[in-house]
């Protein structure tokens, strides 16, 4: 029976407690997984002076939904009642997350799930004398702090998690990326594939970048790109079933045929 990814091989580099969705879902269109985190995450609990900051804030904007999940604990019980702060979220999946922990959420972008597509939204642009905090992991991006200061917000951190490489033996990917059987890489984060070149090694690169890489945003393909991977397709959006529909049109003869010709060339 023939299925949309049938008996093609896919890296799935998402943490190893996050990467199980994803994962089944290429399975589940008959797709092969080989499962490589290059991203481990840990909690971080915040000091009481950035707690306290946080619960007066007049907006709360959360990240991702690791700063949702890593956030819970701290925050259950401890929110006030009265609608304040307000909560917006980076994304879908991010807003999805709060409501299931219980919390409002009173924006989030309509189609661009990003930092970028939050800070488009109307609500954000009148922040003017508000104290805005974001929930994150340790060193994130700078540019929701940069602009919403630069619209006269009072803006603080609250970390809730940390992101680092994990020790991670390269040799089940190395020897895949030599017999050339690998149909493509799916990186959700630049750090992520930071971490990817960082575990393989400089003396595979050149394999490493001959395959195609799966992203969910136009950043990470820029970052791909100056890196030196030569076929980098976006996802329309984060989401496993998009990244999965991403993949099947890799597949798809066209694309598939592409790839091909492209590879024979080398």
């Amino acid at each position: 029976m023939m299925t949309a990814l049938n008996g093609a091989t896919f890296v799935v580099t998402r943490p190893a407690a996050q990467a199980g969705p994803l994962c089944r879902l290429i399975e589940s269109q008959g797709g092969l997984v080989l499962a490589f985190p290059t991203l481990a995450i840990d909690a971080v609990t915040p000091d009481e002076s950035s707690l306290a900051n946080a619960l007066q804030s007049d907006w709360l904007l959360f990240t991702s939904t690791n700063a949702v999940d890593f956030a819970r604990p701290t925050l259950s019980g401890k929110m006030p009642a009265a609608g304040s702060p307000r909560i917006a979220a980076v994304g879908a999946a991010t807003a999805e997350a709060l409501r299931q922990a219980g919390w409002t959420v009173d924006c989030v972008p309509a189609s661009q799930f990003s930092s970028e597509g939050l800070l488009a939204e109307p609500l954000l642009h009148h922040v003017d004398g508000l104290t805005c905090t974001i929930v994150r992991g340790v060193g994130g991006r700078d540019i929701l702090r940069t602009r919403l200061a630069e619209r006269g917000a009072v803006v603080n951190y609250l970390d809730v998690y940390r992101r680092y490489c994990p020790a991670q033996e390269p040799t089940v990917l190395t020897a895949r990326l030599g017999s050339a059987d690998l149909d493509a890489i799916t990186i959700t984060s630049v750090e992520a594939l930071a971490n990817l070149l960082t575990l393989v090694g400089k003396h595979h690169h050149v394999l490493l970048k001959a395959v195609t890489l799966v992203v969910v945003s136009e950043r990470i393909k820029q970052a791909a790109i100056e890196w030196g991977f030569r076929q980098v397709m976006v996802s329309d959006a984060p989401s496993d079933a998009s990244i999965v529909e991403t993949l099947t049109t890799l597949l798809s003869g066209e694309d598939r045929g592409r790839r091909h010709s492209r590879a024979a060339g080398n």
